[in-house]
């Protein structure tokens, strides 16, 4: 068989964009390990009638819907790699050495990310520091918050002074918030720490305190970081894909990339901003993409 569309990542992307292939009668399979960056997410917030819904909750939500259109294949399982087999069609091959051919291609693997190198940063991540503040910054309102960043802190703490006054901005030794920066938020009462972090003190999850190398003990409850972010899957590189300006899969409006066939959607192609109804409205465009394209190219046939 050959399926229309292969869709790597199943999360909102990959499920709207699932859902919409299947509304359109188009024979689509979904590919997805449950390996999400999320898992470490309690509650999911920002979008609307789901504001505060699990992210495992939201999924299975999506495929619950998604099962009723019976031309759409759900599969547990993590691609290796991707073919191209010709001008026409992909090949798909699993971990656990099955292989599946499809005219197109939907990457929607996401983004995974990689924590500042502070002891123990993770037992906290998720729970009490996150890196959206439009996600999980209204939760922490008017309290006394780390803002745990590099070159980007002060954009990062501009922003979260929106939701608490009561901040302190970390640089972790880095040296990199230039003085000028630095004076403005001084001038706005945000103290910054120049010192190195030691680790951070806390239980289950709950920051109670950053220590410094030194020893010294900053009360704070909760707070942001910025992670690095890298592609959680190498398929976009590996077919010759463009990359954007901040790092995501280059794509028009429809999510098409510059490689025939190829298409990618939600924080793959974004980056920024990385919230999950912006990556499902993603997964519908370039579902819509895909059909119409599949539409001109059919009436385009001898």
């Amino acid at each position: 068989m050959i399926y229309d569309c292969a869709i790597i990542g199943g999360g909102p992307a990959g499920l709207n964009a699932a859902l919409v292939l299947g509304r359109s009668r188009r024979k689509t399979v979904l590919f997805d390990d449950d390996n999400g960056r999320n898992l470490v997410t309690r509650k999911s917030h920002g979008f609307i009638t789901r504001d505060g819904i699990e992210p495992e909750e939201l999924k299975r939500l999506g495929r619950e819907e998604i099962a009723k259109y019976d031309c759409v294949d759900m599969k547990k399982q993590r691609i290796i790699s991707v073919k191209r087999i010709s001008e026409a069609h992909y090949e798909l091959a699993t971990e656990s050495g099955d292989v599946f051919h499809s005219i197109k291609i939907i990457i929607a693997a996401g983004l995974k990310e990689q924590l500042p190198n502070i002891p123990g940063i993770e037992k906290f991540y998720g729970t009490s520091l996150f890196s959206c503040p439009y996600c999980d910054g209204w939760e922490l309102r008017d309290q006394p918050l780390a803002v745990i960043a590099d070159k980007q802190v002060f954009e990062l703490a501009k922003k979260i002074y929106t939701w608490s006054r009561d901040l302190i901005v970390f640089t972790n030794g880095e040296g990199r918030l230039e003085e000028k920066d630095k004076q403005k938020l001084l001038r706005k009462g945000i103290k910054v720490v120049e010192d190195v972090i030691g680790g951070l003190e806390g239980d289950n999850g709950q920051l109670r305190s950053v220590r410094l190398e030194d020893g010294t003990l900053i009360d704070r409850v909760g707070g942001f970081v910025t992670p690095i972010w890298s592609h959680a899957a190498p398929f976009a590189k590996e077919l010759g894909c463009k990359i954007n300006t901040h790092g995501g899969i280059l794509t028009d409006d429809y999510g098409r990339t510059n490689v025939w066939n190829v298409y990618a959607a939600g924080d793959a192609s974004l980056i920024v901003p990385s919230q999950l109804v912006i990556a499902a409205g993603e997964g519908s465009a370039v579902a819509i993409g895909v059909n119409g394209d599949l539409v001109n190219e059919y009436f385009e046939m001898d």
